[in-house]
């Protein structure tokens, strides 16, 4: 039994004091408030819940900030992603493992514990297969175990280059799988994990361009009660795409031919109709906001306000890992709103609230639903995952219960983190990961070389 003792945690009935977190084997055993320490606790002084990132393509990480030049037409998600498959098509497994392996890094030392690894680098540098056909999940589920992150393996079904099942593009050749090769990519898959404590796997057909309507169909039951993450509406070119295609959106398409529930998870829904948010969020999915990742690729800005007023559920991902962290993600989202909106402080949930407490809340919640995790937060019978805040940082200190949070989420930012526990492992102390420096010289050992 671990015993850790705080001055103030964020609980999910609100801030308490002198909280104890007793766990084993992972999981919280209980959480108690109102008690003095003793010689047996650790002590700290403030503890939150940490959060999942519900969206990753780790790979991505390599090549943060090389497609930062504009070209000679106007440069927008299509030329990135130009960019994103030249990339992909260097990486060797071991590249995809150094990557990885310090982008997980970085998130638990940033304040994320759990990541969605939205999988789709398959296949060899040709298209073709491994002897495992497996062999990149394998590397993913290797670089979680180094790290100590939680993991939840999302492997992409990517079979064509845009709608109406057109062939695919020669820079996806690394992506694509038939239905009976997804099917067994899943098995090996799941055999990849299966020895990972705390990872679970659900199914990602990656997009409405990638996917059509009866391979989408063939693959859902592979599923079962697994989650399912899917790409929608992120551009407003694919939104006009899918109408002409189908004559419907693609969240609007979706919410009528697919099953929708609290399985799925809809990554980014960032182009919604005002019928389309009222109707996502009465399924009971989850929203997949990236807001980084889509303000870098000049994708838009979600119908938060709106979407939270109809009872939407939403998680926070990291997706292209071009800048990872948990004040990061959650700063931009706000900031959106607000540009969007022209007011301040718009995701405030109760009179006189401030920015954080909500949105951190609502964000642990979605995540875990996302990444099918039955509890999350400081409660008994939860992973245990907590990320320790230094109350001496300049932007915390002489502030006390939501302050704090505002302080980190939008003052302090990264280098307010202390210690960070996941699954029970302590795994980052003073800020500092124990990997971080053996992840950085492998990181950079591979980057080097595929940008050379």
């Amino acid at each position: 039994m671990t015993r850790l003792h705080f001055a103030f945690a964020l609980l999910p009935s609100g801030w308490a004091n002198d909280v104890r977190v007793e766990f084993t084997d992972g999981i919280i055993a209980s959480v108690t408030a109102g008690v003095a320490s003793t010689d047996a606790d650790e002590r700290h002084q403030l503890a939150v819940p940490g959060l999942a990132s519900l969206h990753s393509h780790a790979f991505q990480r390599g090549m943060a900030g090389l497609a930062e030049l504009r070209g000679d037409t106007t440069d927008t998600f299509w030329t990135w992603r130009e960019t994103m498959y030249r990339f992909a098509l260097t990486m060797t497994p071991d590249d995809v493992t150094a990557v990885a392996t310090l982008l997980y890094v970085e998130m638990l030392e940033r304040g994320f514990t759990r990541v969605g690894e939205f999988h789709y680098l398959h296949h060899d540098r040709d298209g073709s297969p491994y002897a495992n056909p497996a062999e990149m999940a394998v590397r993913i589920a290797e670089a979680s175990d180094a790290s100590g992150i939680g993991l939840t393996l999302l492997p992409s079904f990517y079979a064509h280059g845009t709608f109406g099942g057109a062939a695919p593009h020669a820079g996806q050749r690394r992506f694509i799988c038939s239905v009976d090769q997804f099917t067994t990519l899943m098995a090996a898959s799941r055999d990849a994990i299966r020895k990972l404590p705390g990872a679970n796997i659900g199914i990602a057909p990656h997009s409405l361009r990638a996917v059509a309507p009866d391979e989408l169909a063939a693959i859902i039951p592979l599923a079962g009660a697994d989650p399912i993450h899917i790409h929608a509406a992120e551009q407003v070119r694919e939104v006009g795409d899918c109408l002409a295609w189908s004559g419907q959106r693609p969240v609007e398409w979706l919410l009528e031919h697919a099953p929708v529930d609290q399985r799925w998870c809809l990554i980014h829904a960032t182009h919604m109709t005002e019928q389309e948010v009222t109707a996502l969020a009465g399924s009971g999915a989850v929203a997949g906001l990236c807001p980084i990742t889509e303000a870098s690729l000049g994708d838009g800005i979600f119908s938060a306000r709106e979407f939270l007023a109809a009872g939407g559920r939403f998680g926070v991902g990291t997706d292209s890992n071009v800048l990872v962290g948990v004040a990061d993600e959650l700063r931009q989202l706000e900031y959106g709103q607000r540009l969007k909106h022209r007011e301040r402080v718009i995701e405030q949930r109760t009179a006189g609230g401030r920015a954080g407490t909500p949105r951190e809340h609502v964000a642990l919640a979605g995540g875990a639903q996302a990444l099918a995790q039955a509890k999350s937060g400081l409660v008994p019978g939860a992973r245990a995952d907590i990320v320790s805040l230094d109350t001496t940082h300049p932007s915390l200190a002489g502030r006390s219960g939501d302050a704090v949070l505002d302080g980190w989420l939008f003052a302090a930012g990264s280098d307010a983190i202390d210690c960070v526990w996941a699954g029970g492992d302590k795994l980052v102390a003073g800020g500092r990961h124990r990997l971080r420096d053996s992840a950085r010289e492998r990181f950079n050992a591979s980057v080097r070389r595929l940008v050379a």
